[in-house]
């Protein structure tokens, strides 16, 4: 039996900035509405926010092990009834937004009720209104705070509950719809897993985070007065003021736009006082606040931010994505001093901040933004008398991308010495291995062609992946995109063959069993699912046949844009298929070995892309680091050929090398 659950809830805390773990730890939290249905019996209302109690046979449910409790993004309704008093255990959950994202839907209840047409039993739109009037705290003019209460307003709070009871309407249409599509156990248990990470949470250095937060600021007001001083601008950050300033004729500088990626190249043509304005500029532009900001905001009561992690965030590879503090694009430590010495340069940086020191700061270190960017991930550590043990998958895509096709040359690279950039370039060039060296030319063009031609890039691919400032020209590019492929033939092969199943599939409406390690697709005539070795697949939702831009035909499928976020067609084709793939298996990796490490007894708080961070004792840091090491070497069941390196480090606080 299944209990179908919407909540509508109150919190003086804002939900969005500070996630759910704080936002329902709130002393003011309560649950407003409570609307549930067992199967496909009729809808219950509750307004408890007017006294109702709940109904003993709902309180029962909730203890049943054997009912399961089923909501669109559960863990917000698991949290607030854990605040509440009701510590339901995550296994007796179902959450129909992660099964949405594993056929390949969106996430958000309104876009699945769009992209599957629920018609009248869609995720009502007239709610947003009611959320905003009883569900979070209202503010006069002369900015007082008060609440509207649903005692003062029992007409408007019928309404409310009419939208609460059309969210388990459409809830559980969803889940009705997609019952036909198995969700495999252990991606149950990897759910379990995710929810226990985001319940564990991990540690803030809250003197860091607010130091830094504070330093920023007043950084930033030091770089506005000298702003002033030299423009004469009440406001320098206009930038009608600022080009005023600078196309006038004592300057004689004449600039369009101040925009971001205009403004290494005004640098680069300028001198003097304008000079001086540029890079100003430049420093006051860096954002490094956002991330302490979403920390101190996120820190519940215990000092510690949970809820960083969106199981199945992408819906094709089902990697995770980031919630608050983003943990998936932090940028990465190469703290050096003024003088180049890299020295203890994070640690004193570190100590610094924690001490407010900006003066101090400013003499040792040229750029403080990029400094107090680099400083976020130090503002997450780990408990007393415990330390991290970071451990990541080496060259992992690398290495699956030739496992798939069996590029055997390659798989003896990762059986061996591991050094692909150096293997690629002495059989592109036809040099000795020993003659590459890190700093090679050789090294640096093989480097660019494995990183952007795995998955059928060509010259667009090349020119993203070198940069503005390569000194490749595009015929050396083209060069190097003849060599890789003349390199990688198994790959290249793999790319059209993988294109062929896929098209097959979806013209027949069958199954078709490709050659690359278990791999095949199959279509029903809504869905193409792509089926991976781990036994999982990928979904392509409502999958059809298009001409490209080539006049071939090609595979669209429905997908949600990430500039847009409309729910439009999407093309694909061999490379791309191949990518989602290898990044999907990379994933399927990662969930074996935290399945493996959790079986073990560690403490995962973090994993970050093919990176795993656990809490050990201090005293045991470097033999438990041995064994986390060892855990995700182990040869997988599913692909015992494919040979996986993990390496890492021992850090009292979180860091990137």
């Amino acid at each position: 039996m299944k209990l179908h659950i919407d909540i509508e809830t109150y919190s003086s805390v804002d939900l969005k900035t500070s996630g759910v773990y704080k936002y329902a730890e709130s002393l003011d939290f309560e649950i407003l509405l409570l609307c549930y249905a067992f199967d496909n019996q009729p809808i219950v209302r509750v307004y408890l926010g007017i006294g109702e109690q709940y109904p003993q046979e709902f309180l029962d449910a909730l203890q049943n092990k054997d009912i399961i409790k089923v909501a669109h993004n559960a863990m917000f309704e698991r949290v607030c009834f854990m605040n509440v008093g009701f510590n339901i255990p995550i296994e007796q959950w179902e959450c129909t937004a992660i099964k949405s994202a594993y056929c390949g839907l969106p996430l958000g209840l309104e876009a699945v009720s769009e992209a599957l047409n629920l018609g009248d039993k869609s995720k009502s739109l007239a709610g947003k209104k009611l959320i905003m009037f009883f569900s979070v705290p209202q503010k006069r003019r002369n900015g007082e705070v008060y609440r509207n209460s649903p005692y003062d307003y029992l007409d408007k709070f019928q309404e409310y509950g009419d939208y609460c009871e059309q969210d388990v309407v459409a809830e559980s249409a969803i889940d009705e719809q997609l019952s036909i599509y198995e969700w495999p156990e252990f991606e149950r248990q990897m759910y379990i897993i995710d929810q226990k990470i985001n319940d564990y949470g991990i540690e803030v250095d809250y003197t860091l985070a607010k130091a830094a937060y504070d330093l920023d600021n007043e950084f930033a007001e030091k770089c506005m007065i000298k702003l002033k001083t030299l423009t004469g601008c009440d406001n320098p950050n206009s930038p009608a003021q600022l080009k005023s300033w600078l196309n006038n004729a004592e300057n004689n500088f004449k600039v369009t736009s101040l925009a971001k990626d205009k403004l290494q190249a005004l640098i680069k043509t300028a001198t003097g006082p304008v000079l001086e304005v540029f890079k100003l500029r430049e420093l006051t532009s860096k954002t490094s606040t956002k991330k302490y900001t979403a920390m101190l905001e996120g820190m519940c009561y215990d000092g510690r931010v949970r809820g960083l992690f969106q199981f199945y965030g992408a819906n094709k590879t089902g990697r995770w994505a980031g919630r608050l503090v983003q943990l998936q694009n932090l940028p990465v430590n190469r703290m050096k001093y003024k003088d180049d010495n890299t020295g203890k340069a994070l640690d004193d940086a570190r100590r610094l901040t924690r001490l407010g020191e900006l003066e101090t700061l400013e003499m040792m270190y040229e750029d403080i933004p990029s400094v107090l960017s680099q400083l976020v991930r130090t503002a997450l550590v780990a408990k007393i008398n415990k330390t991290f043990a970071v451990s990541d998958f080496s060259a992992v895509e690398a290495r699956i991308l030739s496992w798939l096709a069996a590029e055997e040359w390659r798989m003896e690279v990762f059986a061996t010495h591991g050094k692909i950039y150096e293997a690629a370039a002495a059989k592109m060039f036809n040099v000795p291995i020993e003659e590459v060296t890190k700093d090679s030319e050789w090294r640096m063009r093989a480097k660019n062609g494995e990183l952007a031609l795995g998955y059928q890039g060509a010259l667009g691919a090349m020119v993203r992946m070198a940069g503005p400032n390569t000194t490749l020209t595009e015929k050396d590019m083209l060069s190097i995109i003849k060599l890789w492929r003349a390199a990688n033939p198994r790959i290249v092969k793999m790319w059209a063959e993988i294109d062929e199943c896929a098209l097959e599939s979806v013209i027949g409406k069958c199954k078709v069993e490709t050659k690359y390690r278990g791999i095949s697709f199959e279509f029903d005539g809504k869905v193409m699912r792509m089926n991976l070795p781990s036994g999982r697949s990928i979904s392509y939702f409502e999958a059809h046949i298009i001409t490209n831009r080539f006049g071939s035909k090609a595979i669209a499928y429905k997908n949600i844009d990430q500039l847009t976020k409309k729910w439009v067609d999407t093309e694909t084709y061999g490379g791309k298929l191949v990518e989602n793939a290898v990044q999907a298996i990379s994933r399927d990796c990662l969930c074996y070995s935290m399945k493996n490490l959790t079986n073990a007894g560690f403490d995962i708080n973090m994993h970050v892309h093919d990176e795993i961070i656990a809490e050990v004792d201090k005293t045991i840091g470097e033999e438990k680091l041995k064994e986390m090491e060892d855990i995700m070497k182990q040869p997988i069941p599913w692909a015992p050929e494919l040979i996986l390196g993990a390496e890492g480090y021992v850090t009292e606080y979180y860091k990137k090398d």
